[in-house]
């Protein structure tokens, strides 16, 4: 049991913004915690892009209450402690409300927004026996402006904002800050596969004119989750170029 450090666990942080977040936190000399869901996960290429820090990858299927109590006792285990929690894993199954299947809607809930309580409830008595800790999570610009098409993800990502704006509010007497951050068009294998047209009208919905980097998200859940912040919870931080003002 190494306790040093100090630990970082991320869940989707296997892949897309997820693991740029991880890679952050790695950087900075922290311990990772990271879940992943497919058996196809590579975990030795995983392993090898985080060699320089000790990393802590357990199966996890974060709609699952005690999968998720598993991983975190695995990370007590291992470290001894959680002091950043990173709720990034997320979904999205897009349509029109009219055609959108109620297999659809429940999904991303599960995932995107009951995976947040799941991990956060596990979480909390550990930071509170600490009394510290830092909560981040990852929201989206369609949980505050809504999206045509994306009602079950809009309404997840919605859900996310008023559940970390209660968890600040019950945890604040306990030095455990949470927040969110809610990101724009980030550049993604996704969005890579977009045509020039598709790219050139999301552009033109932004300010800066431009799609964020996953490391742009990265480098503002770092600054919420490090000591660095002492005095910011229940916030909202929009990464997204200035689409939401």
């Amino acid at each position: 049991m190494e306790e040093t450090k100090k630990v970082a666990l991320i869940t989707g942080g296997s892949r897309g913004i997820g693991k740029e977040i991880a890679k952050k936190f790695a950087i900075k000399g922290y311990n990772i915690v990271i879940n992943y869901v497919s058996e196809n996960t590579d975990l030795n290429k995983l392993k090898e892009e985080f060699k320089e820090t000790e990393v802590l990858f357990v199966k996890t299927d974060v709609t699952n209450y005690e999968s998720c109590e598993n991983m975190v006792k695995k990370a007590i285990e291992k470290f001894g402690k959680i002091d950043v929690l990173v709720n990034n894993a997320g979904i999205t199954k897009d349509g029109l409300l009219m055609r959108m299947k109620e297999e659809d809607f429940d999904k991303v809930i599960k995932v995107n927004l009951k995976g947040t309580f799941n991990m956060t409830k596990n979480v909390i008595p550990y930071m509170m026996k600490q009394r510290n800790g830092r909560i981040v999570n990852i929201a989206s610009v369609v949980g505050v402006t809504g999206n045509a098409g994306q009602a079950n993800y809009a309404a997840s990502k919605a859900g996310i904002i008023g559940f970390t704006k209660t968890v600040a509010r019950e945890l604040a007497s306990r030095n455990i800050l949470a927040n969110c951050i809610a990101p724009g068009f980030i550049k993604t294998d996704m969005t890579e596969i977009l045509s020039d047209t598709v790219k050139q009208n999301i552009h033109s919905q932004i300010p800066l004119n431009k799609m964020g980097e996953a490391k742009e998200v990265a480098n503002a859940v770092y600054f919420l989750a490090s000591e660095e912040n002492t005095y910011i919870t229940g916030q909202v931080l929009n990464v997204d170029g200035g689409m939401v003002m």
